[in-house]
């Protein structure tokens, strides 16, 4: 997608330049096979939202947690956007110039008029930032702009010798991971999010553990009778299209700088290419050159860069 810069729309009064303003709508369920086709096109991408339609496409759109828009009001879609959990924009890939430009306008406008509910804005980066600047001046201020964080795939073997010990974490130890999961979102992040029993964090790992979408690295316990130590963890986030994107990639603390995270990594992506999907995806920010460097070992490579604004 080129540069974005604002739509401009011909003079006139104030009723006329309203109508002539480029609209979303609101998807319904007959829309979401046309939304995931478009999806499609950039699988790596779009991930995030695809894994969402496809829950609305199983289950019904009140279960995926959230509504899309698709973008223009009437016809063919050309750009979706997911509005949950996270603010997903979608823009197909030969989208440019100023039919982007009404995509991303239409869809802050919807925006605006639903009001701040997700806790931050993520996906390509030309999109998501300047869906960020129209909602800038009527949304909260950010908590933090994340703009350069390069999107990484791999679709092959791993350059790495996998780690044998990391495998599939089981709900008999959602106790230890729960608190390792955290940590590493505290660290990421920047707090902790509410984790007690029934939360929707907590709720959330023991599903991600449950449907197999949990790895692990443990050991065993200090102390008899205390939980596993944790010392390396990742999760398969969403997964869509032949796409696994791989998210809350933590080493403890006291296990950094013992060649963990590469071998780890190449274990998730055996095991994920193996029984999930073909394509392993993750993004990184780009200030966090040892996780890069760490990815770029296993075999990951850049494909596009995402922007994450976080309130």
């Amino acid at each position: 997608m080129g540069g974005w810069r604002p739509a401009v729309r011909a003079r006139g009064d104030a009723r006329g330049l309203d109508a002539r303003r480029p609209r979303a709508r609101v998807l319904g369920q007959e829309d979401l096979d046309e939304a995931r086709a478009l999806c499609a096109r950039d699988p790596v991408t779009s991930v995030l939202a695809a894994a969402r339609l496809e829950v609305a496409a199983a289950a019904g759109l009140a279960a995926a947690g959230g509504q899309a828009w698709g973008f223009p009001a009437a016809g063919p879609l050309v750009a979706v956007c997911w509005s949950g959990a996270n603010l997903v924009p979608i823009l197909a890939p030969d989208l440019v110039g100023r039919d982007a430009d009404d995509a991303v306008a239409a869809f802050a406008a919807a925006a605006r008029a639903q009001g701040r509910r997700s806790s931050s804005i993520v996906g390509d980066r030309t999109a998501a930032l300047a869906l960020w600047d129209l909602l800038a001046p009527r949304w909260p201020p950010a908590r933090e702009v994340r703009a350069d964080q390069p999107s990484l795939a791999i679709a092959r073997d791993p350059d790495v010798e996998p780690d044998p010990l990391v495998r599939r974490s089981t709900l008999d130890e959602v106790d230890a991971v729960l608190p390792a999961c955290v940590r590493m979102f505290a660290e990421e992040v920047g707090y902790a999010p509410a984790a007690s029993p029934g939360s929707a964090y907590a709720l959330r790992v023991r599903s991600l553990v449950a449907e197999g979408r949990s790895f692990v690295r443990t050991e065993p316990p200090a102390d008899p009778g205390s939980e596993p130590f944790v010392a390396f963890k990742a999760e398969l986030g969403a997964v869509a299209g032949g796409v696994a994107q791989v998210q809350g990639v933590w080493v403890d603390p006291l296990r950094r700088g013992r060649g963990l995270a590469a071998p780890g990594m190449a274990a998730v992506v055996v095991a994920t290419r193996r029984e999930v999907a073909p394509v392993v995806s993750l993004y990184v920010n780009a200030f966090n050159a040892p996780a890069l460097a760490t990815y770029r070992r296993v075999g990951f490579e850049q494909v596009g860069t995402f922007t994450t604004v976080l309130f």
